[in-house]
């Protein structure tokens, strides 16, 4: 597996992977409520995946020639999406993705990390040493509240 920045190329192929991911891993956020889950892929789409590969620390893990997770981050830190394809979920590859992260974000000087978690996610983020920010909020997209989360780096 290789971890390596994100190019404009990787936009469709990432947009596939990110709706999959939410899909078929998020159950326990979108209970398969249809409604709730057209509101969060609707924003999922090949051309806001380009711009967020452009404007972002955006980094895709990559297996012969595929696709098995992407996540970035914006410049203050905050992890801005970590998603893994189904088939490579409990391989590391978030777990890879998020280090890789870290330490962009230390090379930018910065002192930690913030992302909001789905609840799927939020014990993985938790075993990664990441703590409750002590904030909250809806979330805009689909109105549930948001974990957020932070990592002293």
């Amino acid at each position: 597996m290789i971890i390596r920045r994100a190019a404009a190329e990787d936009a469709a192929e990432a947009c596939i992977l990110l709706r999959r991911s939410i899909a078929e891993l998020c159950q326990l956020d979108h209970g398969g409520d249809e409604a709730l889950l057209g509101r969060w892929l609707s924003n999922k789409t090949v051309e806001n995946l380009g711009r967020w590969i452009a404007e972002s620390h955006f980094l895709v893990a990559e297996e012969d020639g595929r696709l098995l997770g992407c996540a970035a981050m914006n410049g203050d830190g905050k992890i801005t999406l970590n998603y893994v394809a189904p088939e490579a979920r409990f391989r590391g590859v978030s777990k890879a993705l998020v280090a890789a992260l870290e330490a962009t974000a230390k090379k930018l000087g910065l002192a930690e990390c913030r992302l909001e978690s789905t609840q799927t996610a939020l014990p993985f983020y938790r075993r990664l040493g990441y703590v409750d920010a002590e904030e909250s909020y809806i979330l805009p997209l689909t109105g549930t509240p948001a974990s957020v989360l932070r990592k002293r780096l």
